[in-house]
């Protein structure tokens, strides 16, 4: 059994709203999932005090999320990013990913 943390998404139209959950590979995307690890809102929110920059809200289980990447659960990598944010995974640097590899030999006309 293939086992994923991913972002189940909720909320309305342009309001979107989304669970971090721990669900099966091969189930679909508004199925039950295995477990609920946590609440991520991608709107940004004033802080209360009025000052400050603008945050947005991720609310996560560490223990939990430790738990299920300790069983080898396999994150997205939107869930990759959320949970290198809060320290639980290293981040992925991404490189410049569209430029290829040469195949011919350096140094020869194509």
């Amino acid at each position: 059994m293939v086992v994923k943390i991913r972002l189940a998404r909720f909320g309305k139209r342009k309001a979107p709203f989304y669970n971090i959950v721990v669900a099966q590979a091969r189930t679909a995307r508004n199925s039950k999932p295995l477990e609920v690890l946590g609440t991520y809102d991608p709107i940004p929110k004033k802080p209360e005090d009025g000052e400050g920059r603008p945050f947005k809200d991720i609310r996560l289980d560490s223990v939990r999320a430790r738990y299920w990447l300790g069983v080898g659960a396999q994150p997205s990598d939107p869930a990759w990013r959320l949970l290198s944010m809060v320290g639980l995974m290293e981040p992925k640097f991404r490189g410049n990913q569209s430029a290829k590899p040469a195949t011919g030999e350096p140094g020869k006309a194509v």
